[in-house]
């Protein structure tokens, strides 16, 4: 199915509540709250994303807010506290504003970076070091106590009477 030159606006103005789902790219300049899926996602300066997003690509000049997970991000705008966003790759590009570059990151979590490579480094055992050295010889035997021996003329060895 082909999308070209097809898309969702959401409109500057507009304010969208509840869960959003688009074969096509989704572009909001007004604000959506809500869950949202879609090829690719674009927020514009007056627009924000509040929810829970998955997209195959992210460009946000505007807000972000929730929990987004993509494989391309690239980012220019604001990210609110408590937010996660999950990326193989994040870009973020400083933009000037008012003759500020600036790029606003509130309490929030970056994972960048494939799944299966997060996997694999948690798997990857924890090297003890006392572990890794080779044991020392074998500890010495119990010994017995030794009692005081006599020899006879004969080079035998006799306990004493």
């Amino acid at each position: 199915m082909s999308t070209s030159g097809r898309k969702t606006l959401v409109e500057e103005g507009t304010h969208f509540k509840g869960s959003l789902s688009s074969d096509c790219p989704i572009e909001v300049k007004g604000r959506v709250e809500g869950d949202l899926s879609a090829p690719a996602l674009s927020v514009s300066t007056s627009g924000a994303v509040h929810g829970k997003v998955k997209v195959g690509e992210l460009k946000s000049q505007g807000e972000l807010a929730g929990e987004f997970d993509a494989d391309v991000v690239q980012l220019s705008g604001a990210v609110k506290d408590n937010t996660v966003i999950r990326a193989k790759s994040l870009e973020v590009k400083l933009t000037p504003a008012n003759g500020k570059m600036q790029v606003i990151f509130g309490e929030c979590e970056l994972e960048v970076g494939s799944e299966q490579a997060a996997k694999d480094q948690a798997k990857e055992p924890v090297k003890d070091k006392d572990k890794e050295k080779t044991p020392s010889a074998r500890p010495p035997a119990e010994t017995s106590p030794v009692l005081p021996t006599e020899t006879n003329g004969s080079g035998s060895v006799r306990p004493p009477p």
